[in-house]
């Protein structure tokens, strides 16, 4: 018989950081049943609920320092059973069957690209892409489909300007935050605040099957990493 415990004892898990994830992705689900039953049954409000309190999970693995090989296992199957629920109602608050839109399942391809590109060396730029994703584009959609008084149409999509601003807006305020507590307060900080905002809320404004899931996040985090090399510190 194969002895597999020298292997394990090379990829070790970390129990306890782990629970603390699923631990929070728990609490989400939960906050999620209780809005959708006592509050309202929008789908869409319930997808944007679950967008952004998923999302905040990279921030707990940051903190965490968890192992590059977690999120990107975690990716491939939130990958893999968000495909499936795309033809059988198993995650019915996300996806609905037959629904036309991809977003579910690059939201999870992102994060998982995210994190084997930048895990664990420089992991700021994975967390702004997703956090820029997570909370941009999901006040974005609230915001644009409640208050939304000013249309326009890219590529046939038609978004509003009261969404695209608080794209921009909560993508920059997302940055500036994340710059800040990185390399400071400098001028480099707000600079590339502005760029990522602006990048984001243009990648944002073109959804069709919902690639802004996938579009968002990469080029926020490719842009800040490229941002950085051509214009360090000093």
């Amino acid at each position: 018989m194969l002895n597999f415990v020298p292997w394990l004892e090379l990829v070790p898990v970390p129990w306890l950081q782990v629970a603390i994830v699923v631990a929070w992705l728990g609490v989400v689900s939960l906050l999620t049943g209780i809005i959708n039953r006592y509050v309202t049954t929008d789908s869409e409000i319930t997808r944007k609920v679950i967008h952004i309190g998923t999302g905040n999970v990279i921030l707990l693995a940051w903190w965490l320092n968890i192992p590059a090989w977690v999120g990107i296992t975690a990716s491939i199957l939130a990958s893999i059973v968000t495909l499936i629920s795309y033809k059988l109602p198993i995650l019915p608050g996300i996806n609905s069957v037959g629904r036309q839109s991809l977003g579910t399942f690059f939201y999870a391809v992102s994060i998982g690209l995210l994190t084997a590109w930048f895990w664990p060396t420089q992991p700021q730029y994975a967390v702004l892409g997703v956090l820029v994703m997570t909370w941009g584009d999901g006040l974005a959609a609230v915001v644009g489909q409640r208050f939304g008084r000013h249309p326009y149409k890219v590529g046939g999509m038609q978004k509003s300007w009261e969404g695209s601003l608080t794209m921009a807006s909560v993508s920059y305020i997302v940055s500036s935050l994340i710059f800040l507590g990185v390399q400071g307060n400098v001028w480099q900080t707000w600079v590339f605040s502005v760029a990522v905002a602006l990048v984001a809320s243009g990648l944002e404004a073109f959804s069709m099957f919902g690639i802004d899931n996938l579009t968002v996040p990469l080029g926020s985090a490719l842009l800040s990493f490229v941002l950085s090399q051509l214009l360090p510190l000093n």
